[in-house]
């Protein structure tokens, strides 16, 4: 059985329940409360009008029909009879069923105005919770998928189709499903048609006045205006989303030209001192003049020790630029963070000559289990970050701990210090405070790789500063047992 099955039959017997209230009231004017004409003709058109007010127009002439029946055979003499002696009764007949008709006309179209306007309202509300909702939809999910399932939780339906043409999917929600429309939603899809039958209803989803899909709704009773409206909704939902997809697809790639360009200042920057040394170096050696063998040696060994720099330089922008594109591949090692910090001060050995350097490691530190490169590299940020933001004649400090099975590695400068307002901000892509975001060089990336690497470990970075009294950051790894 369908689900209007029961609906059809109620609708089949109200007429037979008309007739039988029509019966009642007759036998209750004539056995019970017996009733001049007049009074029972008015009881009469009393029991039609609310047969109108409670069902339409249909049920109330059936009950005016039989009402002018039995008035006129229990009430109207000769009674018993389906005569009608009097011609003046005549009048009075037709004029009974003249204005039980035109009440019960009147009645039922105030009756289905009444239930129009209820019926206007719910969708006005419903349309209303509809487009507010579109604002809550996450442009990473199945945008159309979501419209379907909000269409269907908000209009009680029993099935919700939104085709929709870009990518040629059905995006379905509801208890019910009717993949037989599939044919009719690529029609409308195409050619901007409509299709409704029984309680399936098809239109396009227009935008720009070209169709951009189609969508299918089924299980509730809806105008035109309302479908449409509801289309409409639907194509503002998808446009919204296409339009925050295409936002975020332009500023991946702003970021990503502007993440070439900060790299390429950087290595530009970096290259720079060691490839003037290997230059001035083998300019020497070529210049005719004589050199001694140990001059000799201290040009090879200096070219050697610039080219081993510029080494590390490009295996460095080559990691940060995994990084920075997500593809961040751990080699985890059990590794002494003294050899960490080693190998990250060995690496800095030539910005580092002329400035005084604390290195405050415990003799029994636990391993971590770090990628020993990417580490070193973390901690390289943090060492040239204190050289840039420090003058040349104060101390840089690199301290260890360990703690509730972590490690903690310090790098402390005695620079000008961060202030308050930039403090939330340091570990972000291409941030960097006023002071100094003019003078000193540097692409706002390194702390903010910094930080990738470390979260990558499962470890924290943290910053401590006071304006005029430097700053420290904190690297804190967890500590595994060997295996």
């Amino acid at each position: 059985m369908s689900a209007d099955e029961p609906r059809r039959t109620k609708l089949m017997w109200r007429p037979v329940i008309s007739v039988l209230v029509v019966a009642a009231a007759t036998y209750l004017g004539d056995r019970i409360l017996p009733f001049n004409a007049t009074t029972q003709g008015f009881f009469y058109l009393i029991v039609v009008l609310f047969i109108a007010t409670r069902w339409g127009l249909t049920e109330a002439v059936v009950a005016s029909i039989a009402a002018v029946a039995c008035f006129n055979f229990f009430f109207l003499p000769p009674v018993g009879t389906f005569t009608i002696q009097d011609p003046q009764n005549w009048i009075a007949l037709l004029a009974f069923l003249i204005t039980a008709i035109t009440g019960s006309r009147l009645s039922a179209q105030l009756k289905n105005r009444a239930t129009e306007i209820v019926n206007r309202r719910e969708e006005i509300e419903r349309l209303y919770t509809l487009s507010r909702s579109m604002l809550l939809i996450q442009p990473g999910e199945a945008v159309a998928k979501q419209i379907a399932t909000q269409i269907a939780q908000i209009f009680s339906a029993s099935s919700v189709v939104v085709f929709t043409r870009a990518d040629h999917q059905y995006h379905r929600a509801g208890a019910e499903d009717f993949a037989a429309v599939d044919q009719k939603l690529l029609e409308s899809a195409t050619d901007a048609s409509q299709f409704h039958q029984e309680s399936l209803w098809i239109t396009a989803i227009r935008l720009g006045g070209e169709p951009i899909g189609s969508i299918g709704i089924s299980g509730v009773n809806l105008t035109d205006s309302a479908l449409q409206s509801l289309a409409n909704l639907a194509a503002i939902g998808l446009e919204r989303a296409h339009a925050q997809e295409t936002a975020t697809k332009a500023e991946v790639a702003r970021q990503s030209d502007e993440l070439k360009s900060m790299l390429l200042d950087a290595i530009a920057h970096e290259f720079q001192t060691p490839l003037t040394t290997i230059k001035a170096a083998s300019s020497a050696m070529l210049s005719g003049k004589p050199v001694s063998e140990e001059d000799q040696k201290d040009l090879i060994h200096l070219i050697d020790e610039e080219t081993q720099r510029l080494s590390s330089l490009v295996s460095d922008a080559l990691q940060m630029a995994r990084i920075e594109a997500g593809r961040v591949q751990l080699n985890l090692q059990h590794v002494q963070p003294s050899a960490l910090v080693e190998a990250a001060v060995g690496a800095k050995r030539t910005i580092l000559q002329d400035r005084i350097v604390s290195v405050d490691m415990p003799a029994q530190l636990p391993d971590c289990a770090v990628d020993p490169d990417l580490m070193a590299l973390a901690i390289r940020q943090l060492i040239d970050n204190a050289v840039k933001y420090s003058s040349a004649d104060s101390p840089i400090e690199i301290t260890a701990r360990s703690a509730d099975r972590t490690v903690t590695l310090c790098v402390r400068d005695h620079g000008r210090g961060i202030a308050a307002s930039d403090l939330p901000h340091v570990f972000e892509k291409f941030y960097r405070g006023q002071p100094g975001r003019d003078t000193i060089s540097g692409s706002g990336l390194g702390l903010a790789i910094a930080q990738t690497i470390v979260h990558a470990h499962s470890g924290k970075i943290s910053v401590e500063s006071e304006p005029g009294k430097g700053a420290m950051f904190s690297i804190t790894l967890p500590v595994e047992e060997k295996t």
